[in-house]
């Protein structure tokens, strides 16, 4: 029998990266789903205006705020939240479909939506918040970035206190001193909450067929 055949079947579970703006959350994203074939990206409805570069469907389905709350009242989205005058929400039915299919799925999303998150799928969550490594670093990095006014960039920092006061209410912290080292480190914790008994949903089968040919 080949090693796909008696590979076990598991139940994906949903990866939260939640940080304060400019900690780097969306730089270590973006790598572990350009190397990582078993995890997808959640794409999120948004009613903010798209940015340079980015594509409807890819990066955020947007859409107006009318659509947004028809969405919010037919019970399709796991979570939104209003953050920096713009409405964000996960779609349900795509996350849900990943999931049963034994695949990952990755939030970049804020404390608010975690916690709606932790409300309605506390046993597929693994939460990781990413901390910058000092005030300073942060800000710089927020400017580096050239894609937000000085005003946009002073309301983020004003916001980045209270943002990083909701870390206790993640299973995983890391300091993002390294984006390197970051990556590295969201990808060990991945690696064992795939391993974890409850999501492995063969396993049961894979060891009685074990034991069936002792």
């Amino acid at each position: 029998m080949s090693n796909d055949a008696m590979k076990i079947n598991r139940r994906g579970l949903m990866l939260v990266l939640s940080s304060p703006s400019g900690a780097g959350k969306s730089t270590i994203a973006r790598e572990i789903l350009a190397t990582d074939p078993d995890i997808q990206l959640s794409v999120s409805a948004t009613t903010r205006q798209k940015r340079p570069g980015e594509v409807a469907g890819t990066d955020y389905h947007f859409v107006d705020k009318t659509e947004f709350n028809l969405m919010v009242n037919k019970g399709e989205l796991l979570e939104h939240a209003k953050v920096f005058d713009n409405y964000y929400g996960t779609p349900k039915k795509p996350v849900m479909d990943a999931l049963e299919a034994g695949k990952d799925v990755m939030f970049d999303i804020d404390w608010q939506g975690t916690q709606q998150l932790s409300d309605h799928a506390e046993k597929d969550l693994v939460r990781i918040f990413i901390l910058p490594p000092s005030v300073q670093e942060l800000e710089r990095r927020l400017h580096s970035r050239a894609q937000d006014s000085a005003e946009v960039v002073a309301k983020r920092m004003a916001k980045a206190s209270d943002e990083m006061s909701h870390y206790p209410e993640y299973d995983w912290v890391i300091v993002n001193y390294s984006l390197p080292e970051s990556i590295t480190q969201v990808r060990s914790i991945l690696t064992s909450e795939r391993l974890k008994r409850t999501r492995q949903v063969g396993l049961g089968d894979f060891v009685k067929r074990l034991r069936h040919e002792v």
